[in-house]
């Protein structure tokens, strides 16, 4: 860096995005059209013609990365199957604090069973676990708003 080199991943993926946004909301269509033909996208021609470059910009970047294919990838690549929890694992989960399993009702108790096998049949309760809770403001919520 101290002789004016970029690092690689500035290199590399960075300087690529940063040029479609500048090319993009300066209006550079010949540098725009470059770029969608070299990656090979399909770009309509609504979404080219839009007034918002966000509009067209979105319309690029959907394509070229799409963030829910990457997500969804990178999950069932890197989370760990639910049928190898282990029992002591399953406890801590349906513990709260300083509760220990012992303490929950027996209904609950039943439930380990379940969250272990990790059935689709019809017959095998749901089982929801909420892993992290935020306070919202009462006025974000939707209150008696028309449907």
């Amino acid at each position: 860096q101290s002789k004016g080199k970029k690092p690689l991943f500035v290199q590399l993926v960075l300087d690529n995005i940063w040029s479609l946004y500048e090319a993009v909301m300066k209006r550079d269509k010949e540098k725009i059209e470059k770029i969608v033909t070299s990656l090979g996208l399909k770009i309509g021609p609504r979404e080219s013609r839009h007034a918002d470059p966000k509009v067209h910009l979105n319309a690029i970047c959907s394509q070229w990365l799409p963030i829910s294919d990457a997500v969804l990838s990178m999950v069932c690549n890197k989370l760990p199957s639910p049928l190898d929890i282990t029992a002591e694992r399953v406890e801590k989960l349906m513990c709260v604090g300083a509760r220990t399993f012992d303490s929950l009702p027996p209904e609950t108790q039943e439930l380990k069973s379940a969250f272990m096998k990790c059935s689709s049949e019809g017959t095998a309760p749901v089982i929801v676990f909420v892993s992290k809770m935020f306070a919202v403001d009462t006025k974000a919520l939707p209150h008696n708003k028309p449907r």
